[in-house]
């Protein structure tokens, strides 16, 4: 296996929610072969509450999750992205930033756990799915072998996943 770290940008509207937990996720999940990162075309002041309270109940760390602009990774002194993945519908409509080094893109679309509407109980329920629908799609990235597929059958590998593994209820 390749000692190589792959940078890993996800993106989303307001960075508070779904692409902070991705984020928090990957880099849980396989920090040593990854290192992940979230953004958002209008980042919100700060990360939506019920996503800190989640994370933390899972025992994920939140320290240095913060919402941010996706600017910060356009630029010249940004970590080259290996991978750029849209976990919003909005976001996925956005003109984007020029990547450099041509990373491989794909849209994971999840709904927004922040635009739930009920109690307390139902909005950390809307949450707790968005959190499984991205771990499972993560469980499959991370299997991937990176190091054995071409650029066209890797496209095509993390573009499937958006579409499949993922068990909604």
């Amino acid at each position: 296996m390749s000692e190589r770290i792959y940078n890993v940008l996800f993106l989303c509207t307001g960075n508070s929610a779904r692409s902070i937990m991705a984020e928090a996720i990957l880099n849980r999940m396989a920090g040593e072969r990854f290192r992940a990162h979230s953004a958002g075309s209008y980042p919100k002041e700060a990360v939506h509450p019920m996503t800190l309270r989640l994370l933390r109940q899972l025992g994920i760390a939140t320290e240095g999750l913060r919402s941010k602009s996706w600017d910060e990774f356009a630029g010249a002194d940004a970590p080259p992205m290996d991978f750029v993945f849209t976990v919003c519908d909005r976001a996925a409509s956005e003109p984007c930033p020029v990547w450099p080094g041509q990373p491989v893109t794909a849209h994971w679309g999840t709904p927004d756990p922040a635009a739930a509407e009920g109690d307390e109980r139902q909005r950390l329920q809307a949450f707790r799915a968005a959190y499984r629908e991205l771990e499972q799609r993560l469980r499959l990235f991370v299997n991937l072998p990176l190091d054995r597929l071409d650029r066209l059958r890797l496209q095509g590998e993390v573009e499937a996943i958006g579409r499949r593994g993922v068990d909604r209820d």
